[in-house]
């Protein structure tokens, strides 16, 4: 005869442990595990401590017995704490980047020899009155001067700038000009 299916007992999916208990096992052995790493962490901590609270007991008790300690253990101590005396004596000057992300332009200090287009900027100053009285100094000069509005960083700075000069030798009798009237200017090379 055929075997009735309909009624027959069906089979309980369950292995061993239900998901509930799964769960806490796996909370109580991520606890055991937790508890584990506080603990040895604590042990390295306090054998770090115990080493520091001897060293100076035994440097005092060579204070105690007039010996001078190891030479080895003073330059340690005079070397640890150089870094926070030096650090602040560097300055290191970046040199800031064009927005288009290409090099500064070249700055020259001397006499131009080199032909090509220069600008005369001579100053930078955060409040536009201050660079239209440079450029009304300038202007008294006999000398054309543009000021140029320029954010960098969030900050609005005001270039006074003359040219761009491609002649030499008027470059230099613009230069002698501003320096008569106490106007010292940044020579920089465009297009390089």
């Amino acid at each position: 005869m055929a075997k009735d299916y309909k009624h027959s007992k069906r089979r309980s999916g369950s292995s061993g442990l239900s998901g509930m208990a799964g769960f806490v096992c796996g909370l109580a052995l991520g606890l055991a595990v937790a508890l584990g790493v506080y603990l040895f962490d604590r042990r390295t901590e306090a054998r770090l401590a115990a080493q520091q609270t001897a060293a100076p007991m035994i440097r005092d008790e060579a204070q105690a017995e007039n010996k001078p300690a190891p030479a080895s253990q003073e330059q340690a101590e005079t070397q640890e704490f150089d870094f926070y005396e030096m650090l602040p004596k560097y300055e290191v000057v970046i040199p800031e980047q064009d927005a288009r992300g290409g090099a500064a332009p070249a700055v020259v200090a001397g006499p131009v020899e080199k032909p090509g287009a220069y600008i005369l900027q001579a100053g930078s100053f955060r409040n536009f009155k201050d660079a239209d009285r440079v450029r009304a100094m300038i202007a008294m000069q006999g000398v054309e001067s543009k000021i140029q509005k320029v954010t960098i960083d969030k900050d609005t700075w005001h270039r006074v700038r003359v040219g761009p000069i491609t002649n030499l030798q008027r470059l230099e009798d613009t230069r002698s000009k501003l320096r008569q009237a106490q106007i010292d200017a940044l020579v920089i090379r465009v297009g390089e």
